[in-house]
């Protein structure tokens, strides 16, 4: 490996708001699920993003930032409004972002997906199907939609958050909207793909109002929803290029879904970049950075993926979560990290692995080790019932 595409993950990146990114590592946004069950942060969630931070990450990016608590994918979310612990966001953005690292909060809605404990399930269409049931949303409950998310965005820079993203990813309430599958309207937010697509481009635009034009704003995109009759690879080419018209800064490609049933891309055997593929296309129709997350491992595959002129920046969730310190393991050639094996893993169970190794990160703490799945499995699903009655209480 020669000096020069090793050099390339180092190289600061510039975005169109002005907003520098010292390198081209971002942690990307995972469901820490480390808040307190109220909506606001919880015991060691500063100390984890500070952890990243002082591991030499560029950005940092909470997933499932949420601006309406009865549209929470769980009851670890963070919800930002009149409830919220300002002294104690702040503290989290503070610790966030040490160094160089900025902090970025997901703007997040559940729809479809929301927690049945917590919230009622409403989406673009009703569903009635294994796993999911939930109304449709009202066309002035949609028109609601890009206000409620830029009071999110208008107060995650209120609390210190240096950038927002937009998830349009994963099966969430965005794309929901972008796919067939989930998406049955027949009026100016169903159909075709430009209507599909109309919701996502006016909260982008409501966002970008609330937060002025020096404050980075990415959006999260499907490349492919991998599930039939879903959101397509040809459809988020054209997503692409539509929000290559927008103010957007950066565009993070990622795919899959959190539908009941669906494989999860990141637990999948695929060796390498999910999605680069599709990065090649992206790029083709949007001068936007791109962010690529999913798949990517090894310092190796990193450098890669940057020297392949696809896209500008990594980004990275559960490598994060084995080596907080990523990016100063690799600027000293250490080792990449070491992911374990499962075997015989049940539905979700390996994301409440990971997740229940972030708490043990925000604790400094080392753990769990592979064998005590199904014990984290049960201390995940504990702790979410037991957060789902604070959530009840707090918030009605």
């Amino acid at each position: 490996m020669t000096d020069r595409p090793v050099d390339l993950l180092f190289e600061p990146l510039t975005l169109p708001c002005g907003a520098v990114l010292a390198n081209r590592l971002v942690k990307s946004a995972m469901s820490d699920s480390l808040g307190d069950g109220r909506g606001n942060p919880g015991p060691g969630q500063a100390r984890l993003y500070e952890r990243w931070a002082e591991g030499g990450i560029a950005a940092t990016i909470v997933g499932e930032v949420q601006g309406d608590p009865f549209a929470a994918e769980k009851p670890g979310n963070l919800v930002l409004g009149p409830l919220s612990d300002r002294a104690a966001l702040t503290e989290l953005t503070r610790c966030g972002s040490t160094g160089d690292t900025i902090i970025w909060a997901q703007l997040g809605h559940a729809g479809a997906m929301t927690h049945p404990p917590i919230g009622t399930p409403r989406g673009p269409s009703a569903l009635d199907m294994p796993g999911l049931t939930c109304a449709a949303l009202t066309r002035d409950e949609i028109a609601a939609l890009p206000a409620t998310f830029a009071r999110t965005a208008r107060m995650a820079v209120e609390v210190g958050f240096g950038g927002v993203q937009v998830h349009a990813a994963h099966g969430f309430l965005l794309s929901q909207f972008l796919s067939p599958l989930f998406n049955k309207r027949t009026d100016a937010y169903g159909g075709s793909l430009s209507n599909r697509m109309r919701l996502t481009l006016e909260v982008i635009a409501a966002v970008r109002d609330a937060v002025g034009p020096s404050v980075p704003v990415a959006v999260k995109l499907n490349a492919t929803d991998q599930l039939e009759g879903g959101f397509s690879e040809d459809e988020a080419v054209q997503v692409v290029a539509a929000l290559n018209a927008t103010s957007v800064d950066l565009i993070d490609i990622s795919g899959g879904t959190y539908f009941p049933g669906a494989a999860s891309a990141s637990d999948g055997t695929a060796k390498g970049a999910y999605f680069l593929p599709f990065a090649h296309r992206a790029r083709a129709v949007t001068s936007k950075p791109l962010m690529l997350t999913g798949g990517i491992k090894t310092r190796a595959q990193a450098v890669e993926v940057l020297a392949s002129g696809a896209v500008d920046v990594i980004g990275m969730a559960r490598a994060m979560v084995l080596d907080p310190s990523l990016p100063q393991t690799w600027a000293t050639d250490g080792p990449d990290p070491a992911f374990p094996r499962f075997d015989s893993p049940p539905e979700g169970g390996i994301t409440a692995w990971y997740t229940m190794r972030l708490t043990a990160l925000s604790r400094d703490e080392f753990g769990p080790a592979p064998e005590d799945l199904p014990a984290m499995v049960d201390a995940y699903e504990t702790r979410d019932a037991e957060r789902a009655v604070h959530w009840r209480r707090q918030f009605g």
